[in-house]
């Protein structure tokens, strides 16, 4: 009959210590039935479930494996695992697992005691946690992203309940916090769409033109309540753009070379491009800008309103129909027909009103710096960093991340 036995070590990391330990099991015919390795700062802490074939032998085993790791000046802990204990752990694993991500600019022990809190409140058991991240400089603050990823497993009873808790203690402490099911499309999505206004870029561009025409504070008072969804988008967009009938063509370039990307725009699209992503911006600005940012970044798609311009003067409309809310989410839905993916491979990010219809179409919706009722309604909203925090969201570490897209 055979015994289980449950084998941890912990200790100075060696080269070679896997293959040394599971060499002298291999000599008593052990099999493998769970596995698992960690390492930090040099220190491990490693674990196997073994199952003996023949109880006789298990005396032997541990004898020779306490003896070695002695040796090795490794401390090693067995414990006996009975077959139901066994079955009722194997049967666990079946259960649903998602990844909750936490963002910030610097990890605090606060901030993972909080999330675990909600997440053994709501039912889940955290199976692993790792640092997607960089680990950080001791000399000086480099204000970049820091990131831990925890692996969690069970059946929460009310998942909107839980979205709701994480949302909460994000705002309470300043950081972001992603809560998604650990699906086979996590790091298997191939299409990113993006809003550009207060997105790509850091300004609204309809707001900057109002300002050459001297309109800025009435239309930047209508984008404002636009974004925060109390005003039809198409209704306050041919308002606003009424009031720049006259404004001369040539401000258009002096503004399309004063915009500035938000923070993490130019290494989130460089990296998606080298790792085979395609990209799109889907706005409800003007073309003119949206293709001056698609030559800057490489771009695959861009759809946005055609400004109307009749003898060097802006006549206050556009040419067809306004990209609008409900346009943005039909056109995402095209691109992923033509690139022949599913809509569960789309990413989408925008931060306004007008955004909620391609977010909720998308299989990563994100709310990036987004007005309180986006960021209530999305799925996933990322507040307090960059664009390329999406990264982590998407499973990659940073090593991963810079080898694909050196500086």
């Amino acid at each position: 009959m055979s015994e289980l036995v449950l084998i941890n070590v912990s200790g100075r990391d060696k080269p070679g210590l896997t293959s040394e330990i599971t060499g002298i099991m291999g000599r008593y015919d052990v099999r493998i039935l769970d596995i698992g390795q960690a390492v930090i700062h040099d220190y491990l802490t490693w674990g196997i479930l073994a199952e003996i074939p023949d109880e006789t032998q298990a005396s032997p085993v541990i004898r020779e494996l306490l003896f070695r790791l002695h040796a090795l000046d490794l401390q090693v802990r067995f414990a006996p695992i009975t077959e139901a204990e066994y079955q009722q752990w194997a049967e666990g694993r079946n259960r649903a697992c998602y990844m909750v991500t936490l963002l910030s600019r610097d990890i605090k022990a606060e901030q993972i005691a909080r999330v675990s809190a909600i997440t053994a409140r709501h039912g889940l058991n955290i199976d692993n946690i790792t640092r997607l991240s960089a680990r950080p400089s001791l000399s000086h603050s480099d204000n970049r992203i820091a990131c831990v990823e925890f692996s969690v497993r069970g059946t929460p009873e009310d998942l909107e309940a839980l979205r709701t808790d994480f949302l909460k203690i994000a705002g309470d402490m300043n950081v972001d916090i992603a809560f998604q099911e650990d699906s086979i499309f996590r790091r298997n999505r191939r299409l990113v769409v993006f809003d550009m206004d207060s997105t790509l870029i850091e300004a609204e561009v309809i707001d900057e033109l109002a300002l050459e025409a001297g309109v800025g504070e009435q239309v930047a008072a209508i984008t404002e309540r636009a974004m925060r969804g109390e005003l039809d988008f198409s209704e306050s967009f041919a308002e606003r753009l009424a009031l720049l009938k006259g404004l001369d063509e040539s401000v258009l370039e002096g503004i399309a070379a004063r915009l500035t990307f938000t923070e993490g725009a130019e290494y989130l699209i460089r990296t998606l491009r080298s790792l085979g992503y395609r990209t799109a911006i889907l706005s409800g600005g003007f073309n003119y800008f949206a293709h001056h940012l698609q030559k800057k970044l490489g771009i695959d798609y861009v759809y946005a309103n055609e400004l109307e311009i009749v003898d060097g003067k802006v006549t206050g409309r556009v040419v067809g129909s306004i990209v609008d809310g409900a346009r943005k989410a039909q056109l995402l839905l095209e691109i992923a027909e033509r690139e022949k993916i599913s809509r569960e491979q789309v990413i989408a990010v925008g931060d306004g009103a007008n955004d909620l219809p391609m977010l909720s179409q998308a299989g990563l919706g994100v709310a990036f710096r987004a007005k309180p009722l986006v960021k209530e309604s999305a799925r996933h909203a990322i507040s307090t960093l960059g664009l390329d925090a999406i990264l982590y969201l998407l499973g990659y570490r940073e090593s991963e991340a810079r080898l694909a897209s050196p500086d």
